[in-house]
């Protein structure tokens, strides 16, 4: 399984915006092959600052997604919306600590 986390900085402005790109788009990523969880977080300090976190089969099915029509259209709307550059990570568990 993968991990995805993308962090995302809104204008101010464009909080709202991005809200309703996510709420209208949510459904349809959640039921993408290969995704089996998502989550949309918001930064306990800075209200413009959410990150997606999401778990997917492998990166094949995560790239598939980010070659979609799905990803394309939700990205090309999401993107205008920006303060700063975006910053995504593809993680695998390493180690877990159980007690």
């Amino acid at each position: 399984m993968l991990v995805r986390i993308v962090r995302m900085v809104f204008r101010e402005d464009a909080v709202g915006d991005f809200l309703e790109i996510f709420e209208g788009s949510k459904m349809a990523i959640r039921n993408f092959e290969g995704c089996r969880h998502l989550e949309l977080m918001k930064d306990e300090n800075n209200p413009n600052v959410f990150y997606t976190y999401s778990h997917w089969l492998s990166e094949d099915h995560l790239d598939e997604y980010r070659h979609s029509e799905l990803f394309e259209a939700t990205w090309r709307k999401t993107k205008l919306l920006f303060a700063d550059k975006p910053q995504a990570f593809s993680l695998k568990k390493f180690l877990e600590v159980t007690p």
